[in-house]
């Protein structure tokens, strides 16, 4: 359970860089420049870091209510998504929607991935359990510099026609499957049953 809550953690931290990585290439290849490029680099960021305000209480609640493994699931496919359509917009709103349902979905994974550890995990052991996730995030963010720079070769190495900001967020979206699909054995905590 840590290790597949840490491997989700170095997806959020990856998601969470990303775009501070790309966000120049991309808004470029939108064709924005200057003062206008720079007001869309906070604007966007502002639009991700609301949206995990919304979706840390949003996912809290229903957590609460219905799970933590429900809300990992939901977190997780909806950020997954977000990134992927990321990776396709043509304008800055779109972009603005994309970075607000990635925020959302970055918030539950989280809070839901944190909680569900630390319920099931011995008291005295779960300090070690949330060090291995946070470190694992840390290298989440190391991963979104490696890939954001090497993007297009990821690209062309798949024969894919797209630009290395595209790649960047495709290969976070793929990310976010993976975790899916090695979530699937999650189980409840007792604490929550």
């Amino acid at each position: 359970l840590v290790v597949v809550a840490a491997l989700g953690y170095f997806v959020d931290i990856y998601d969470l860089v990303l775009f501070n990585v790309v966000k120049k290439e991309s808004l470029e290849a939108l064709g924005l420049t200057g003062d206008l490029l720079q007001r869309y680099d906070t604007a966007l960021f502002n639009w991700q870091m609301g949206g995990m305000l919304l979706g840390g209480m949003l996912w809290g609640m229903l957590g609460d209510k219905r799970g933590r493994v429900q809300v990992l699931f939901g977190s997780i496919l909806l950020y997954s998504f977000a990134n992927v359509a990321n990776a396709f917009v043509t304008d800055t709103a779109q972009y603005s929607l994309c970075r607000v349902l990635a925020g959302v979905g970055l918030a539950g994974e989280l809070g839901a991935g944190i909680t569900l550890v630390v319920e099931s995990m011995p008291r005295e052991h779960r300090g070690w359990g949330t060090m291995i996730i946070v470190t694992f995030g840390a290298l989440g963010a190391v991963a979104a510099s490696l890939v954001g720079n090497s993007g297009g070769a990821i690209a062309a190495a798949l024969g894919l026609d797209l630009m290395a900001w595209q790649m960047t967020y495709i290969v976070g979206g793929a990310l976010g499957i993976a975790l899916l699909v090695m979530r699937a054995g999650a189980f409840e905590s007792r604490m929550f049953r």
